[in-house]
């Protein structure tokens, strides 16, 4: 249902975020499946100079919505949609800029302005908002307790993916080398390292890894491979999106996440998802975040955050049960049809809509 008092919702979906990052593609996808008017209201220029052009945009949309969503990323954004508007408003933090920045990848220093700052930015976009949107209680929890947040306040809805970009092709051709894959953005919650660490041990095995991605931490996992002299890894900086279903479809099993950090514990990252959406089984480090969706040996294969000895056990019995990969691969991609997809998923941020929409017309 996506009509209050008998007249169709129109949403302003604001801010500075990229439309084809995957949490904003799946509500933005998810909401015009169902009807809803979205309009976009979106800035790509540098500086202030994003401030003014959004300012500019919004000008010609005022009165035309019913909520305002700022999509993700989204702090300063915030600031900006409470001066423009006296709508409700959304805003789709999924995690926080102090934690990215000071506690997950520590390139600021606890203690400094800018850590300060950050802090804020997050504590007052939250404060100003009607509605914060994270992704797995875990989450939720850190927010209530490092922002002073109502649990009332915050939502959880899952992340998800495109269904239409990520779906299962073809079963690859039986081959007598197991093919390890992952993707993702080399950061400290990656724990790459810990993937290194395991190919190292299975190093004499019909086992092959392909690590895609780039980031803070590819220069050290990079030399750490090469000082290992590991022969049974190859890295690709970057493939295009809509190439990723391939190199999943390659593969006999996708990894998740590692490292040893707080963020870590909270997040289930998008490679999660897309592994989930393409049918392919899925090992990753056993947290709070990752258990509030998935089910040990159900729908995936945990391994402890930082043993690189006990991923590299959970690759080799993957490689001699198949019947394990086809089982998890199964049901990990019934999960994601059932409660994963963007209609799925759109719904619920309706449902959340309708209920700021109503409850301001009560008022």
């Amino acid at each position: 249902m996506n009509t209050i008092h008998e007249h169709p919702i129109t949403i302003c979906y604001f801010g500075i975020f990229d439309p084809e990052y995957s949490r904003n593609r799946v509500f933005i996808k998810g909401l015009k499946k169902q009807g809803v008017n979205v309009l976009l209201c979106v800035s790509h220029k540098r500086g202030v100079f994003k401030y003014f052009d959004l300012i500019r945009k919004h000008w010609s949309l005022r009165g035309r919505y019913d909520v305002m969503v700022v999509g993700y990323p989204g702090q300063q954004s915030v600031i900006l949609a409470r001066l423009l508007t006296r709508k409700p408003i959304i805003f789709d933090a999924l995690v926080s800029l102090y934690d990215s920045m000071v506690d997950d990848r520590a390139v600021i220093a606890r203690r400094s302005i800018r850590a300060y700052y950050y802090w804020f930015i997050d504590y007052f976009s939250c404060y100003l908002a009607d509605k914060v949107l994270v992704d797995t209680d875990a989450h939720k929890e850190y927010f209530i307790h490092t922002f002073y947040l109502h649990e009332k306040k915050i939502g959880r809805i899952f992340i998800g993916s495109d269904d239409e970009e990520i779906y299962p092709l073809p079963v690859h051709p039986e081959s007598s080398i197991f093919k390890v894959h992952f993707h993702g953005c080399f950061n400290p919650l990656q724990g790459v390292e810990v993937i290194i660490k395991a190919a190292k041990i299975l190093e004499h095995e019909s086992i092959k890894f392909t690590l895609i991605g780039t980031g803070q931490t590819f220069d050290s996992v990079f030399a750490l491979s090469e000082s290992l002299n590991l022969q049974n890894i190859s890295f690709f900086n970057r493939v295009p999106y809509s190439k990723l279903k391939e190199y999943l479809a390659e593969a006999d099993v996708s990894l998740g996440i590692f490292g040893i950090t707080n963020k870590a514990l909270r997040v289930i990252p998008n490679k999660v998802y897309e592994a989930l959406a393409s049918r392919t089984p899925i090992i990753t480090g056993r947290t709070a975040g990752i258990t509030e969706l998935l089910t040990d040996r159900e729908n995936v294969l945990l391994c402890e955050m930082g043993n690189g000895e006990d991923l590299a056990n959970k690759i080799q019995e993957l490689r001699c049960n198949p019947a394990l990969c086809v089982s998890l691969a199964k049901q990990g991609y019934e999960l994601f049809t059932t409660t994963l997809t963007p209609l799925v998923l759109s719904k619920q941020l309706l449902s959340i809509i309708n209920s700021l929409v109503y409850d301001k017309s009560k008022s």
